[in-house]
């Protein structure tokens, strides 16, 4: 080997090492991955976000794709679970992808997030744990509201609005929920609301009667359960067989169309914080989606989640068309530094240096007999 090939060598393994940026050959697909639990016990949400992901791509690759290139999708299944999310983010990087959609759980986006910040591989997702940001992670945009503004608008809704005076908080053992939790209890504290409990489930468990009945001992006329729909929708059934009348006030992970559907007729009346509902949505560019993604799959989106992953690629999308290039080192600034608010499916909204969405609406939701959800704050 020459010196000049030897020098060559040694210059682009110091650029791969140095994370300089992802790009490659300009003359094949541009490779977007999707790392979500396509299996597993929330394999509807993650079902949702490859289902909205490939429809997007179609259309762009029907449109002509970007660049005068095609866009391919490589969906790797993380089972919700951090084991599985590492091996998906290093099978994704292996892959060649420039960017990631997904995950749904915040612990599998936190362990997926180190190996695509190395890597620079730009990763959009709905995991709400505060700790996402906080890590100086540049790759990392989040597409959903936070655990700390989620808390903020839900200790409002039950202290304030609807002057419930007392509180009590469950939540399961992973990251978002506990998460949640300690962001809810700090928020109700701060407004000056009465918090009577607070528990833990282990998740999956399918029989909460105990800690159930424990915390009905507590007289609670409100419970808080920062944990996912799996489990909210069985709390929420043996909270009515044990009698226990606080009403269900469930966060962001209990909006899903299987909530109804486990809970049975417990359902109706339960509370769902989260940003709007997809029909809720007002955008034009959000009932096209809705439209077209009922026809392509036969029914629905399961939730808000699946139009929230599909801003994070519309976004790198519109990167890619504004800085003209793949390149990750061009953009993750152009993300970071938007001139104008992105017009998202799920509303406007830009990222700020952390990776943090700035401008995501929260609302209530009251949980009707249909399963349908009808929003209850704010009205107007």
């Amino acid at each position: 080997m020459s010196r000049l090939t030897k020098l060559s060598t040694l210059t682009a393994a110091i650029l791969l090492a140095t994370g300089a940026g992802t790009a490659f050959a300009a003359d094949g697909p541009i490779k977007i991955g999707v790392q979500a639990p396509i299996t597993g016990e929330y394999a509807a949400e993650g079902q949702g976000i490859e289902n909205g992901v490939q429809l997007l791509v179609k259309q762009q690759n029907a449109a002509g794709g970007l660049l005068g290139r095609q866009i391919q999708v490589i969906v790797c299944d993380d089972e919700g679970k951090a084991s599985q999310a590492a091996i998906c983010g290093r099978k994704l990087v292996n892959d060649g992808v420039i960017a990631v959609i997904g995950t749904y759980t915040s612990g599998a986006a936190l362990a997926a997030a180190p190996i695509y910040s190395a890597a620079n591989v730009i990763q959009t997702s709905d995991g709400t744990s505060d700790e996402l940001t906080q890590r100086g992670w540049k790759t990392f945009f989040r597409n959903a509201p936070p655990n700390s503004d989620e808390a903020v608008f839900a200790a409002n809704y039950m202290v304030n609005v609807k002057k419930y005076q007392r509180i009590a908080v469950l939540s399961d053992h992973s990251s978002y929920a506990t998460g949640l939790a300690q962001s809810v209890k700090k928020a109700v504290q701060d407004q000056k609301g009465n918090l009577v409990a607070e528990d833990f489930i282990n998740a999956g468990t399918q029989d909460y009667s105990a800690v159930l009945t424990k915390l009905k001992s507590k007289n609670p006329d409100a419970l808080f359960f920062s944990g996912y729909y799996t489990d909210g929708g069985l709390i929420r059934a043996q909270m009515k067989q044990l009698g226990m009348n606080a009403v269900f006030i469930g966060g962001d992970a209990n909006q899903n169309a299987a909530f109804a559907k486990i809970a049975g007729n417990a359902a109706q009346g339960a509370i769902i914080v989260n940003v709007p509902a997809p029909e809720n949505l007002p955008y034009p560019e959000a009932k096209k989606f809705l439209a077209d993604y009922t026809q392509a799959f036969g029914s629905a989106p399961p939730s808000i989640y699946t139009f929230t992953n599909a801003d994070g690629l519309r976004a790198v999308f519109a990167a890619i068309e504004a800085t003209k290039s793949t390149d990750t080192a061009k953009l993750i600034p152009w993300l970071h530094d938007m001139k104008q608010p992105f017009p998202g499916l799920t509303g406007p909204f830009t990222w700020d240096d952390k990776g943090e969405r700035i401008g995501s609406p929260m609302s209530a939701f009251e949980v009707q007999a249909d399963g349908s959800y009808k929003t209850v704050y704010p009205t107007n």
